[in-house]
């Protein structure tokens, strides 16, 4: 079945990319070869999630708080362990499930269950828990009784990763005073108390839900037809069809969002971390290349005497300089497709549009000087030395500046384009309906993308 426009979008970046980086994972074997191919291998993980129509959904909670309880009533079977003591999951573990959506696509729910947050290794925990959390599209956090501070610390930490983020408070059967209200005002008075009350400090809790996922059973008494009565333990039916519905609501209207952004986003983090490996692969070559071709420009601007022409052939070395680094690179650009990244480098920078512009005028003033050479040999030569100079230091510094822009370009596996990776998570951020779920993940990430955004000056 084909995939949503946003599913379709989103791969379609994400293959674009593993293609740019491609060239840089090959050619002999050293760390950072080998750290750029394992980027690419996450890219194309990530592309398969798309394709599948998955949505990852972390669980996570203190010990007893009835993680894997919740789990099982939604699936509808006891397929994770369960049990008084404390510590039951020692490491996430993935539960499928496919329910009926109102969509015209089948969408699976990955739920993945996780160790307690507040188990002995805590460090190591902490590393896992953050680990699940940056691969998951939406976070279940499970609570049942009185919220605690360890709890609202978890829940401020995970709110940093900017998931959409829902509470459950569980065993509700054994708390009937509690109710959505009293949560919530639970989680203000701990903001209160623990010195947090500030702007921007409130927790994002996108919704609570109240369930009872293994309800406590329920005494009843027996009459026999002997006369003989006797009392016994009747098991109850899970109360977890408040956070069933919620789940569905959150994959039929905003499943493809959800999946497409943070997969997008998280493409940017492994790109991050390429580009650094890119960079000291090739960094230190492409320096020399840069400081060469600003030398080559600067001689070549300050010896051609016709104004007009000095500009010209300046920019036939930016254009040259720029194609010689992708080469380097190991990216394929066109002249046309230079030409484009060089008018973008210099509409950014507003100190290299006037040493360009300036080097033009200064070109007329070198053809001036060389005619009043004719006449007057002394004040002539002068005054073409003075020209030559002040355009020979615009033409190099132009040229310097346009590279160290290239070279950062190519570095980020020429992202700043149409198709790059955060330039299509901004438009689909742009294009996607807000709704509850949506609207907080959509602020964030948008704060996120604005220095993305811009081209470097």
């Amino acid at each position: 079945m084909p995939p949503t426009p946003l599913l379709s979008r989103a791969r379609q970046t994400l293959s674009q990319a593993v293609a740019r980086y491609s060239t840089a994972a090959q050619g002999s074997a050293n760390p950072h070869q080998a750290a750029v191919k394992q980027g690419l291998g996450q890219l194309q993980s990530l592309s398969a999630k798309l394709e599948s129509r998955c949505l990852r959904v972390a669980v996570f909670g203190l010990v007893s708080r009835g993680k894997s309880a919740v789990i099982n009533a939604l699936v509808g079977e006891n397929i994770l362990e369960t049990g008084p003591l404390h510590g039951v999951t020692r490491w996430p573990r993935s539960v499928y499930w496919q329910p009926e959506v109102a969509s015209d696509l089948p969408w699976q729910i990955e739920l993945v269950d996780t160790p307690g947050l507040d188990e002995v290794g805590g460090d190591i925990r902490a590393d896992m828990a953050q680990t699940v959390a940056n691969q998951a599209d939406l976070i279940l956090f499970v609570v049942a009784g009185e919220i605690t501070r360890l709890e609202y610390d978890a829940l401020a930490e995970l709110q940093r990763g900017h998931k959409p983020l829902l509470l459950v408070f569980n065993k509700v059967d054994l708390y009937p005073e509690i109710d959505r209200q009293a949560v919530y005002d639970t989680l203000n008075s701990l903001r209160t108390e623990l010195g947090r009350d500030t702007p921007g400090a409130k927790l994002a809790v996108d919704e609570v839900v109240m369930v009872a996922a293994s309800p406590a059973p329920l005494q009843v008494r027996v009459e026999w037809p002997d006369g003989r009565t006797s009392d016994e333990w009747e098991p109850q039916a899970p109360q977890i069809e408040p956070l069933r519905q919620a789940l569905l609501a959150i994959v039929s209207q905003d499943g493809s969002a959800l999946v497409a952004l943070n997969a997008l986003r998280h493409a940017r983090s492994i790109e991050g971390d390429m580009v650094g490996h890119v960079s000291r692969l090739h960094g230190d070559r492409a320096d020399e290349t840069i400081w060469q071709f600003a030398k080559y420009k600067a001689a070549a601007v300050a010896l051609n005497p016709i104004a007009g022409l000095d500009l010209l052939g300046g920019v036939l070395i930016d254009l040259v300089m720029i194609r010689t680094l992708a080469r380097l690179y190991g990216f394929p650009i066109t002249g046309h497709e230079a030409g484009r990244l060089w008018r973008a480098i210099l509409k950014s920078s507003g100190t290299l549009l006037l040493s360009e512009v300036g080097s033009g005028l200064l070109g007329a003033g070198k053809t001036t000087a060389a005619l009043v050479t004719l006449v007057d040999s002394a004040s002539g030569v002068a005054a073409l030395a003075g020209a030559m100079t002040a355009q020979a230091s615009a033409a190099g510094y132009g040229a310097y500046t346009v590279g160290q822009a290239a070279k950062t370009y190519l570095e980020q596996g020429c992202t700043w384009g149409p198709e790059g990776v955060s330039a299509t998570l901004a438009a689909l951020l742009n294009e996607t309906q807000t709704s509850a779920t949506l609207a907080r993940l959509r602020q964030e990430v948008e704060a996120d993308l604005v220095a993305a955004s811009t081209l470097p000056s």
